[in-house]
């Protein structure tokens, strides 16, 4: 019988790629209004995207937060190994939500004073450059460090390669889509028959990319590819690029029909898809091709002590997230208004 110390990295990971997955759904759209920025030039219009989020969005990096600590407390290994290889694209990433958010509030208060569109541009640029940043991180990882007993040994650089560049674009198509189909479902009118249009061109880009990433990370390391090609795993991930496609017809469907909540459905099932996809390819490792999760994990003893306040923790902000959210549900028009 297995013990302690090798499920509780279990659990934890569990936990991880929960708060990984929520914070994409949370902040996915939310990054995809501000690159939506770029194709809406009404600011009327442009107010109504920003309200549909102004109530909730704050409370959504709770979750990045949440991963990161537990990168850091429960997975110091894969904390100190990771982060040199990614000081750029998370510095930039930081930069990036920080100036966002501060954007975002100053657009509105520099109403009138000729500078809102420098804050519109910010909180656009800011959006795309966060959005790009993980994505190109996710594939950095993916795709594997050098790593020399227990430590990164290659240079600043060595995440930036096609791979993680083509990952970068994919999650800014997939958050613009999210962001296009939340907007589809929370507007009305113009804003909303606007981002059925973009949202047919964001899918056909996400799903290029989609397929090309999928192509592409099995011919990154041998342990990839068995995992995908090599009986009888194929039989338990062949599911996963079956339902890609299932979602893709019916995402297609709902935008055509004139759909409110499906096609934002459809959107969320495809990243916890490719989550789930990723997921599968690269267990058991934490920092690919090298050090699983058992390699880089903390004494059992500290992992069960931060256990116990997770267990504690997550319920509660589990509640009020979804609270936020169950209170400012509905429409949102350009009568209404949250600053």
């Amino acid at each position: 019988m297995m013990d302690v110390a090798y499920w509780l990295p279990i659990i934890w990971a569990v936990i991880l790629v929960a708060a990984i997955t929520i914070y994409v759904i949370l902040d996915g759209f939310d990054l995809g209004i501000g690159m939506l920025f770029a194709v809406e030039r009404h600011e009327a219009r442009r107010d109504v995207m920003v309200n549909t989020i102004a109530p909730v969005w704050d409370g959504n990096e709770t979750w990045m937060v949440l991963g990161g600590a537990t990168l850091y407390g429960v997975f110091p290994g894969a904390y100190s190994t990771l982060l040199p290889a990614f000081y750029l694209p998370i510095v930039l990433m930081l930069v990036a939500l920080i100036f966002r958010g501060v954007a975002f509030e100053f657009r509105i208060m520099t109403r009138g004073t000729g500078r809102e569109k420098l804050w519109d541009a910010g909180f656009m640029a800011g959006s795309g450059i966060a959005a790009f940043c993980q994505g190109a991180i996710l594939g950095g990882v993916v795709q594997g460090i050098k790593v020399v007993d227990g430590a990164f040994v290659g240079g600043s650089l060595d995440w930036l390669t096609p791979f993680s560049v083509l990952c970068g674009v994919a999650v800014m198509c997939g958050y613009a889509l999210l962001g296009a189909t939340w907007l589809i479902w929370r507007t009305t009118d113009v804003l909303e028959a606007s981002c059925r249009k973009w949202a047919k061109l964001l899918a056909i880009g996400l799903f290029v990319c989609i397929v090309a990433v999928s192509l592409w990370t099995p011919m990154l390391h041998a342990p990839y590819l068995r995992r995908w090609t090599e009986w009888p795993n194929i039989a338990f991930v062949a599911p996963v690029p079956l339902l890609v496609i299932a979602l893709g017809f019916l995402l297609t469907i709902g935008l055509r029909r004139g759909h409110s909540k499906g096609p934002f459905l459809c959107a969320l099932g495809w990243f916890f898809l490719c989550l789930s996809g990723l997921g599968i390819t690269v267990w058991p490792y934490a920092v690919p091709p090298e050090l699983t999760l058992w390699d880089v994990s903390s004494p059992p003893s500290s992992q069960f002590f931060q256990l116990v306040g997770t267990v504690i923790l997550l319920p509660i902000i589990l509640t009020y997230t979804v609270y936020s959210y169950r209170v400012f549900r509905g429409k949102v028009t350009e009568a209404d208004g949250y600053h």
